[in-house]
């Protein structure tokens, strides 16, 4: 059984920046595509950001190109999102997920494991 643990997460002020993690454990995901998804209150989960397997392809949402960063470490079954410039939109529960594909994706329902969720919230 594959569970997604993620951190990282709290209160920071518009500007500001977060990094968040997400840790694999019960398999490794090596060879899975990650993403971080988000919900803001009383709205569906949204994409924001995936990576290859390999880490050689990303994809992100428009909201968020040029200020979060994607990345993996397969050796420490973990994936990251470095997250800068934060605005007060970008508050939500950030969502860690692991396709069966190795390739990004953007759909939730291609996602196949999730974490638990933690919170972002970003004061202006």
């Amino acid at each position: 059984q594959v569970q997604l643990v993620e951190s990282g997460g709290g209160l920071v002020q518009a500007g500001g920046s977060l990094r968040l993690s997400c840790a694999a454990s019960g398999r490794t995901l090596s060879m899975n595509a990650m993403g971080w998804l988000r919900q803001a209150p009383g709205q569906e989960r949204d994409f924001v950001a995936a990576i290859n397997w390999r880490g050689g392809s990303t994809d992100y949402a428009d909201s968020v190109k040029g200020r979060f960063t994607i990345s993996r470490d397969n050796t420490k079954n973990t994936v990251y999102l470095q997250m800068n410039s934060l605005k007060p939109e970008d508050t939500a529960v950030y969502y860690c997920a692991a396709r069966y594909s190795a390739s990004v994706g953007r759909v939730n329902d291609e996602y196949h494991y999730w974490g638990q969720g933690t919170q972002v919230t970003v004061s202006s």
